[in-house]
C-alpha cells in the first residue's frame, strides 16, 4: 500500500506532466498560426478577455470592443477624459453652435494603403450611424433635442466635412469619437438585405471573417484569430501618428487577446507569466501586492472607478405574446417605491465594501463619478440610504407588507416575497456581491435566489428576452453625463430597467413609463442642449436627485480601479477616467 507521501509525489509528477503537456499544446497552437515564423523577434503584449467578441464590426461596439485598437474617430479622449484631435486635426464651431466643420489630417491612409477621405466620414455617419435601419449604440449619442433628431453631414472639400445640427448640442464634439469606417470596403453591403430583411452590414466583419478583409485606421489591424480563444493584432503600417523624432507609431508590433473565462484563471495565468496585463479585482490586491517585486510587475491605482456596482429590478409592466414579462405579483412589489427604498436601506454597503472589495473603494452615492464636474454629493442634498434594517422593515409594513411567525415577508395577498437575482457566472466578485445581498435581505425577511449565468445568457435576458427579476452588475458612467443618456431616456437603447423593444424584436404591449422616469429623461435632453455650465450642473444635479429618490438602480460600491502591468512595458498611463490602453500607440517593450 502506498503511503500518503508517495501519493503526494505521484500527484506532483502527474501535475508536472500535465503542465508540460498543456504548455506544449499552447505553444504548438500559437505557432501553428504562423507556419513560416521569422527569426527576427517581435515585441508584443499579451492580455486577456473574459469573453470572445461576437463581432469585429467597430460600429456595433459590442463588448468586448476593438475600438481604440483598430479604429479611431474624428476625436479621441486622453486618460483624463479630455477631448483631443485624432483623424481630424481641428474643428470650428459656428457662432450659433449649430454648424461644426472638421478638417482632416492630410495623408491619412487605411491599413490597405487606400486614402482616408471625407467620403469615409460622410459614409460612416450618413450611411451607418444616422441610418435608422441600422441599429447601433452610437445613434443614442447623435439624437438631439426633444424630438431626438439626427444632425446632417456633408462634404465641403477634400479635407473638410460639415455637420449641421437642428439645435445647439453640447456633447456633439465628444460624440464624434465614433469610429470612422472604410467606404470603399463597406458601402456595397449597407443596402443589401439578408434573408431576415436586415442590412448585410450588421453581419459584415463577423468573428469568422478572414482577417485580410477587415480594414483598419487605428494603430493595429486584426492579423488573425483562433475562434473562441485568441485574437492577434499586428501593427498598422499606415497609422498616422509619429513620435517627436518622426518614428512611426505604435512601437509594439503585436497585441494578443487571449480568452480566459474566469477572473481566477486570469490571475493564475498572470502569476505564471502568461499575461502581461490584467485588470485587478480588489479581492486579489493583497495577493499580487506581495508578489509585485518578484513577479517584475507594478500594480497601478487609477483612483475611484467609473464603474458602479448596482442592483436593479425589472420595472417593465408590459407583455409579449400575451404573457407578462414579469410575474404580475413580483411586478407589483418591484414597482412599489417603498419596496425599492426598503431594499436600499436593507443592504449593508460598508460591510460589502470591506468584505468583498477588501475596503478598496468607496460606497456609491451618486452614479456619476467624482471625476465629473456634474457629480452631486450627499452633502449637497443627494439622498443617501445608510444601512438601517429597522427602517427597511418599517417602510415595508407601512406599504402593506407583513411578517409571518417565521419572520418571512408577505405581501398584502399573503404571497411570500421571493425573487431571483441574476449575475454573471464568470465574474466571481459579482457572485460574492449577490451572496452578500442575499444574506442582508434575508435579515428583513426577503428570500433571494442567486442565479449566476453565462455572460451571453445574461445579456440576452437583459436586452432581448427581458426575462429577469433583479440583476447585479457594474455599469460604467463616464465624466460626460450625456454618454449614458440611453440608460435614462425611456426610449434609450439601454433603458434596461424598463426596456422598450429594439428593432427586430417582438413588440411589447402595456409598457408604462412613470412620471419620474420621463422627468429624468427630459432632464438629459435639456442638459445636452445647455451650454451654460452653471445651468448644466443644476440640470444634472436634479437628474441625480430623482434617480436616487426613485431608485431605478440601487447603487452599491465604486471600487478603486486597479491594474497590474509587467515592468518591461513602458509608457503605461493608467487612470480610472479612461480605457487602460487609451495610449496603446505610445507603449514600448524593453528588455
Amino acid at each position: 500500500m502506498k503511503t500518503w507521501q508517495q501519493f503526494k509525489i505521484l500527484g506532483f509528477r502527474i501535475w508536472l506532466i500535465l503542465l508540460v503537456l498543456i504548455t506544449s499544446i499552447t505553444v504548438i497552437r500559437y505557432y501553428s498560426f504562423y507556419p513560416k515564423s521569422k527569426a527576427v523577434p517581435v515585441s508584443k503584449i499579451i492580455t486577456s478577455l473574459s469573453v470572445y467578441p461576437k463581432t469585429f464590426n467597430p460600429a456595433l461596439d459590442e463588448y468586448p470592443s476593438l475600438v481604440g485598437y483598430t479604429h479611431e474617430g474624428l476625436v479621441s479622449e486622453n486618460n483624463q477624459g479630455v477631448i483631443q484631435p485624432s483623424l481630424a486635426e481641428s474643428w470650428q464651431i459656428s457662432e450659433d453652435k449649430k454648424e461644426i466643420i472638421f478638417t482632416l489630417r492630410s495623408g491619412l491612409k487605411w491599413s490597405d494603403g487606400q486614402p482616408i477621405t471625407t467620403d469615409d466620414v460622410v459614409f460612416t455617419y450618413r450611411d451607418i450611424f444616422l441610418n435608422k435601419t441600422i441599429p447601433t449604440n452610437g445613434q443614442d449619442l447623435l439624437r438631439i433635442g426633444k424630438n431626438r433628431t439626427f444632425p446632417s453631414v456633408e462634404k465641403i472639400g477634400n479635407l473638410q466635412v460639415k455637420f449641421t445640427l437642428p439645435e445647439p448640442y453640447f456633447p456633439f464634439i465628444r460624440a464624434t469619437k465614433l469610429p470612422i469606417l472604410p467606404a470603399h470596403v463597406l458601402r456595397q453591403v449597407v443596402n443589401i438585405k439578408d434573408e431576415n430583411g436586415k442590412s448585410l452590414f450588421l453581419s459584415t466583419w463577423a468573428n469568422d471573417t478572414p482577417s485580410e478583409k477587415m480594414v483598419a485606421n487605428g494603430p493595429y489591424k486584426i492579423e488573425g484569430f483562433v475562434p473562441g480563444e485568441r485574437i492577434f493584432f499586428r501593427k498598422n503600417p499606415y497609422y498616422w501618428r509619429k513620435d517627436q523624432q518622426g518614428n512611426s507609431l505604435p512601437y509594439i508590433d503585436r497585441i494578443i487577446w487571449q480568452t480566459i473565462d474566469s477572473t481566477d484563471n486570469a490571475i493564475i495565468q498572470f502569476r505564471a507569466q502568461g499575461l502581461d496585463y490584467i485588470g485587478l479585482d480588489p479581492s486579489y490586491f493583497s495577493l499580487l501586492k506581495r508578489e509585485e517585486k518578484k513577479g517584475n510587475f507594478t500594480i497601478y491605482n487609477g483612483g475611484a472607478s467609473l464603474y458602479v456596482s448596482h442592483i436593479s429590478f425589472n420595472l417593465n409592466q408590459g407583455s409579449r405574446n400575451g404573457k407578462p414579462l414579469v410575474d404580475p405579483i413580483k411586478s407589483g412589489w418591484f414597482n412599489n417605491l417603498a419596496f425599492r427604498q426598503a431594499i436600499a436601506f436593507g443592504i449593508d454597503r460598508q460591510s460589502l465594501l470591506n468584505n468583498v472589495y477588501a475596503g478598496l473603494g468607496e460606497i456609491a452615492t451618486s452614479y456619476l463619478p467624482i471625476q465629473s464636474p456634474y457629480y452631486l454629493s450627499t452633502q449637497a442634498g443627494l439622498k443617501y440610504y445608510e444601512y438601517n434594517p429597522t427602517k427597511a422593515k418599517e417602510l415595508l409594513i407601512k406599504a402593506g407588507f407583513k411578517y409571518n411567525s417565521q419572520g418571512r415577508l408577505l405581501d398584502k395577498q399573503g404571497n411570500l416575497v421571493r425573487f431571483t437575482l441574476i449575475t454573471i457566472a464568470s465574474e466571481k466578485i459579482l457572485e460574492k456581491i449577490a451572496v452578500h445581498i442575499q444574506q442582508d435581505l434575508n435579515k428583513i425577511g426577503i428570500q433571494v435566489d442567486v442565479n449566476p449565468v453565462a455572460l451571453g445568457l445574461f445579456i440576452d435576458k437583459i436586452v432581448n428576452s427581458l426575462d429577469w427579476d433583479c440583476h447585479v452588475v457594474p455599469l460604467k458612467y463616464p465624466v460626460e453625463p450625456n454618454e449614458m443618456a440611453s440608460v435614462f431616456l425611456p426610449e434609450g437603447g439601454f433603458h434596461v430597467y424598463n426596456q422598450q423593444p429594439q428593432r427586430g424584436q417582438q413588440p411589447i404591449t402595456g409598457r408604462k413609463v412613470a412620471d419620474w422616469e420621463r422627468k429624468i429623461g427630459n432632464l438629459y435632453v435639456q442638459g445636452a442642449t445647455e451650454f451654460d455650465e452653471v445651468k448644466r450642473k443644476a440640470i444634472y444635479a436634479e437628474a441625480q436627485r430623482l434617480a436616487l429618490e426613485y431608485l431605478p438602480f440601487i447603487y452599491l460600491v465604486k471600487p478603486l480601479e486597479l491594474a497590474a502591468m509587467r515592468n518591461r512595458i513602458q509608457g503605461f498611463k493608467y487612470s480610472a477616467s479612461s480605457e487602460p490602453f487609451w495610449n496603446i500607440y505610445e507603449l514600448k517593450v524593453v528588455k
